[in-house]
């Protein structure tokens, strides 16, 4: 029993020093730093100074407005349509494993490109969007320049790009239930939207709490889909957490940016860990 002890120990090892190695000691670091005025030669010792001000300064807090805002609609709308999308991609339709390629390859496409194409696609006069607009007699909307409906495009955009990957995670999910299921639900005289909310959402919960987690996740931490389209603007009508730490950063002030990933990183984690908590009790 001692030696296959020891032998699993050993075995883990690895994993430890490269966990600790590129996880926890830059955290401690940039903990460190999040309490300095810093630069590549000397280091300035301020307490809680920047996260003082990363507060005070009303473009840092709006940022955070933002980001919330954005990771929870992109989340609620990704789970919503890629669940709906993926009761019809998994009924019997032609073209089924096409139609699943064409959801996920914007997936595939990098975020700088996508956002680059939709600015293109939005610009307020030349933009397709507005001349289709145009065509059937309406009047062009300022999609990206507009500080009302800036973020929205924004947000429209990345559940284009992000719907993919939710509705596969669905896929999945509902391929796995057992067609028994179904069949004792239909002897019962369970049809359609019975099927739906009885069996189909149920046992697919757990696809349904991944998706939540990874989408609400990834909005948190949303950075180079807005800086390809707005760059934060107009104004900070679209300025988000990571963007404001990237700005922060290329203006000089490290120390600043540090403490805004750390805010990052204890907003994400305050998130996200009770939240799949609460998930998985609901699958149990």
């Amino acid at each position: 029993m001692k030696q296959k002890k020891r032998y699993s120990g050993w075995f883990l090892a690895p994993t430890l020093v490269v966990f600790i190695g590129l996880f926890i000691l830059p955290l401690i670091i940039s903990l460190y730093f999040s309490l300095t005025v810093w630069s590549f030669t000397n280091v300035t010792f301020v307490g809680l100074e920047n996260f003082k001000m990363f507060f005070k300064d009303k473009a840092l807090s709006r940022s955070m407005i933002n980001t919330f805002l954005y990771a929870f609609s992109t989340c609620a709308i990704k789970v919503v349509l890629g669940f709906f999308l993926a009761v019809y991609l998994t009924g019997n339709i032609r073209l089924k494993r096409t139609l699943r390629s064409m959801v996920f390859f914007p997936h595939l496409v990098s975020s700088v490109a996508v956002g680059i194409t939709f600015a293109a696609l939005m610009h307020p006069s030349r933009g397709l969007f507005n001349k289709v607009i145009i065509f059937f007699g309406g009047q062009g909307i300022n999609w990206l320049g507009n500080p009302d409906i800036a973020l929205f495009s924004v947000i429209g955009t990345d559940v284009w790009k992000g719907l993919g990957v939710a509705t596969v995670i669905f896929i999945s999910g509902i391929q796995a239930i057992d067609r028994i299921y179904y069949e004792a639900a239909e002897v019962d005289g369970a049809r359609g939207i019975q099927l739906l909310r009885y069996i189909t959402m149920p046992l697919c919960r757990p696809a349904m709490n991944s998706v939540i987690i990874l989408a609400l996740v990834t909005g948190m931490k949303t950075f180079d889909l807005i800086k390809a389209m707005t760059e934060g603007g107009p104004g900070t009508a679209t300025e988000v957490i990571a963007l404001s730490v990237y700005k922060q950063f290329a203006a000089g002030y490290y120390g600043l940016s540090t403490a805004g990933n750390v805010i990052m990183l204890v907003v994400i984690g305050l998130i996200a860990y009770p939240l799949q908590k609460f998930l998985i009790s609901r699958e149990e």
